[in-house]
């Protein structure tokens, strides 16, 4: 019998793969060993400093947004401060670079450049905030209905109504969907949009007059 054959008839030894694998079986463990120590080394010590730095320079951005009409010192930073565009690009991941997005969003928006705003806004994170979070999406239907994309508008802006209900955000939205809801020849969906304010949000500002509105789609369903 050959050296071969011995050695495929020979039978296989108790314990055999991890006394012939025990140096690739250590290097693993090691590496994984090494991976979770990476882990959390980049969640609670890169991540947090990178947080309280971009916190840091945010609080100058905002400053900015006060006293400058156009924002622009806002957007693009003074005298070493970055500004918002910067702190939402190189300090991604973090609440402050999240934030900047949203005032991006809504400065934009108010300068007339659409895409830059819907750009901005889509970039948001929601936070779980029941006023923030509604308003970002409100602010996105704002952009595609100026952008003439009104089936955008009407899938962000009935998000934001149901987002979180609320007196505040809520009925704003309802009538904004209602309108675009009535551009785009859906007079039923529109009906039921200004309903929604009459009959869930009675107190409301955009519930005095909502009357009209609701005559108004309903004497064009057909």
């Amino acid at each position: 019998m050959s050296t071969t054959e011995k050695e495929i008839n020979q039978p296989v030894r108790k314990g055999s793969f991890l006394e012939e694998n025990s140096k690739s079986l250590l290097f693993i463990a090691g590496a994984i060993i090494l991976l979770i120590g990476v882990y959390f080394w980049y969640q609670n010590v890169y991540l947090k400093n990178r947080a309280e730095e971009a916190s840091k320079q945010m609080f100058r951005a905002e400053q900015l947004i006060g006293t400058d009409s156009l924002a622009n010192k806002a957007i693009n930073g003074e005298g070493g401060y970055p500004g918002l565009e910067k702190i939402a690009d190189e300090y991604n991941n973090t609440k402050s670079a999240n934030l900047a997005n949203l005032y991006l969003g809504g400065i934009y928006l108010r300068k007339g450049e659409y895409k830059k705003a819907s750009e901005f806004l889509g970039k948001y994170a929601e936070t779980g905030s029941a006023v923030i979070d509604p308003l970002a999406l409100g602010l996105l239907g704002d952009a595609y209905s100026e952008l003439k994309d009104m089936k955008q508008a009407a899938t962000y802006y009935k998000k934001a109504a149901d987002k979180a209900s609320n007196k505040f955000t809520s009925p704003m939205f309802l009538k904004k969907l209602g309108l675009v809801y009535e551009n785009l020849k859906d007079f039923k969906s529109a009906e039921e949009a200004y309903t929604k304010i009459k009959t869930q949000y009675p107190e409301s500002q955009e519930a005095t007059m909502i009357d009209e509105y609701i005559a108004r789609a309903n004497a064009q369903v057909k």
